[in-house]
């Protein structure tokens, strides 16, 4: 499990690292949104299988637009109550269109894909949906009652939830507003170049929305686009404060972590620290570091819980990390991918990664050790997105010390696997503790 992978070129996962001209948008038919009854399914466990292949999760085998399939009933299945303490609770599963986004809030899931259309799951069941016109969904964060999702379209929509109906949300417009596209559409200075012979407004995205993160704190959105730049939006008036052109190639992935520092991973191998200060009545951000510089591509990154830690993900299936109290110095890399690493979660001690080999990895810091707890099984595609919550419903004679989440993993298989771990679980496939590589 821990052999060393040999490095891929990002050409060959053009589909799923970064943007391709000739790509076109998703054009399944939109379905209607009537909750359907469920139908129960007998599953096999989700643990480590170390006869597994790795070419069988290829992101160019299981590439979504290679892949037809008949709609379905929506299903769920569960397993029995004695579960081992990391282990599959059930499957999220509605024939319509690959995973590509997951947001957990309290007890709604929210879950996007190339259908064009938001799922909202509750207690495990199909709770209600909504439609965006185009562009499949490629992201989801949420602010308080406010929802945004990033399309392949280039858009940022925005959703509210009615204080009245839980299960109704309203489209409640776009990022840029047409307001602000109009104002800044008069001044020729507000135009700047995205393409050769091609102009674009410098407060609009001009390619897909490949990620999104909030700054709750400040009332911050960033958006981040295969265009190469990330955007900053300030939430309470929708109002675009500032667009940094950041990389060389797409960008995959933005965290904003605490003391104003954002973090990009990109297409074109690097991974950069930015800097966020005050300017005027907006934001001004400026280049602090590259932590990372390799021909593979940066598919995942995320901020460790304490924020202590910055894990990122690449396309030749490791994890690096960097440890802030260290000013940001290579603390190692984890080896537990066969394929490229296209999602990352952090929870309490926990990292989880999730790969195109199908499985999923759950780690565990110890001061300067990581351990891999146990690797997930079960897709029969590529994980693209991760989404991890508190169990609120563990075990009251669960010792205090065994925290307990729960992952919910998206597919190109067009499901969600929704999984139960503990954060001091037994080692079960007796991998042990790993030595760092410095």
């Amino acid at each position: 499990m821990f052999a060393n992978s040999s490095s891929i070129s990002r050409s060959k996962f053009g589909n799923i690292l970064h943007s391709d001209p000739n790509m076109s948008s998703a054009t399944a038919n939109d379905e209607d949104f009537t909750i359907r009854p469920s139908s129960a399914s007998a599953v096999s466990p989700g643990f480590y299988d170390p006869s597994r292949m790795s070419c069988e999760g290829s992101p160019m085998t299981m590439s979504p637009w290679n892949q037809t399939g008949p709609f379905s009933n929506p299903g769920w299945s569960q397993f029995e109550e004695n579960l081992p303490q990391n282990g599959l609770i059930g499957s999220l599963v509605r024939e319509e269109g690959h995973i590509y986004s997951l947001a957990a809030s309290k007890d709604l899931l929210y879950t996007g894909s190339d259908s064009k259309n938001i799922r909202v799951w509750k207690n495990l069941k199909e709770f209600c949906g909504f439609k965006a016109s185009s562009g499949l969904v490629k992201a989801i964060v949420i602010s308080g009652e406010k929802i945004f999702t990033g399309h392949q379209d280039g858009k940022i929509r925005v959703w509210k939830i009615s204080p009245k109906n839980q299960s109704v949300h309203k489209r409640a417009g776009t990022l840029p507003t047409l307001k602000d596209i109009f104002k800044s559409s008069i001044k020729p200075s507000n135009y700047i170049e995205v393409r050769r012979h091609r102009t674009a407004l410098w407060i609009r995205h001009s390619d897909a929305v490949s990620c999104m993160s909030l700054d709750q704190d400040c009332g911050l959105l960033y958006t981040a686009s295969w265009d190469r730049t990330f955007k900053v939006w300030r939430i309470s008036d929708s109002k675009c404060l500032e667009s940094v052109s950041a990389h060389d190639d797409a960008v995959n992935s933005v965290v904003s972590s605490s003391e104003g520092l954002i973090f990009t991973g990109s297409a074109d191998g690097t991974v950069k620290v930015w800097k966020r200060e005050q300017h005027g009545k907006g934001t001004k951000h400026s280049l602090a570091q590259t932590l990372l510089k390799q021909e593979c591509a940066v598919t995942a990154l995320v901020v460790s819980s304490s924020r202590s830690i910055v894990y990122c993900g690449s396309s030749d299936g490791l994890v690096n990390f960097w440890e802030r109290e260290k000013q940001l110095s290579h603390g190692g890399v984890l080896k537990g991918h066969k394929l490229a690493v296209l999602c990352l979660a952090a929870a309490g001690k926990l990292v989880f990664s999730g790969s195109a080999d199908k499985t999923i990895c759950v780690w565990r810091r110890d001061g300067a050790i990581h351990t891999c707890l146990s690797v997930l099984t079960g897709h029969t595609g590529p994980v693209k997105c991760l989404a991890v919550e508190e169990d609120r419903d563990s075990s009251s004679s669960t010792s205090s010390c065994a925290q307990r989440w729960i992952v919910y993993s998206g597919s190109l298989d067009k499901s969600v696997k929704v999984w139960g771990v503990s954060e001091w679980a037994p080692d079960i496939n007796s991998m042990g503790k790993m030595n760092l590589l410095h």
